[in-house]
């Protein structure tokens, strides 16, 4: 598992991007992924990384 901040958060959409040492671009993220509270700026969180069409995209959230 890969470990990094939250980067940003738009809590109206329910997706945000994850900032890590383990990749050179932002992860994104939805809410889908993670279940719960929504997730504020800076939280810690563990997560795996697969790619999309659009990217890199965290799964299996969890926070720390």
């Amino acid at each position: 598992m890969a470990n990094g901040k939250v980067d940003f958060f738009n809590d109206a959409g329910g997706y945000g991007f994850i900032s890590t040492d383990d990749s050179d671009d932002d992860v994104f993220f939805h809410m889908e992924d993670v279940g719960g509270e929504d997730l504020t700026e800076g939280t810690d969180i563990d997560f795996d990384i697969e790619q999309s069409p659009k990217g890199p995209r965290a799964t299996n959230v969890v926070r720390n």
